[in-house]
């Protein structure tokens, strides 16, 4: 009995030997970048604003230059905006997984009938 194959791959950057930039990060911050908000961008990927804001924390210290910018609430409410170290990261790992997608895209039928 043959089952279903595929063949699919996750870029993820490490720091240390520890993960510290992915799909999931990527996808939160286009989703600040579309919501100017930290708290809408946690909800629209249905997980929790304390999982977000240590997301974003993390980038911040961890990352040559903070990749997002928090602005507390008042009056007029909070936001977040990406940095213009947040847009090169964001832009450089979708154009990198976008080649790497391709490439895999070439070989998927050869492999896959090998296996």
């Amino acid at each position: 009995m043959e089952g279903i194959k595929q063949l699919r791959t996750r870029c993820w950057i490490d720091i240390d030997g520890k993960k510290f930039f992915g799909p999931g990060r990527a996808q939160l911050l286009m989703m600040i970048a579309k919501n100017g908000s930290l708290s809408k961008a946690a909800k629209e990927m249905g997980m929790s604003y304390r999982k977000a804001w240590s997301m974003v924390e993390d980038m911040n210290q961890r990352g040559q230059k903070p990749y997002v910018d928090l602005h507390k609430g008042g009056a007029e409410g909070g936001g977040a905006e990406l940095t213009e170290t947040g847009k090169k990261v964001l832009s450089t790992f979708l154009k990198m997984n976008d080649e790497i997608t391709i490439s895999m895209q070439k070989y998927t039928d050869e492999m896959l009938a090998l296996i």
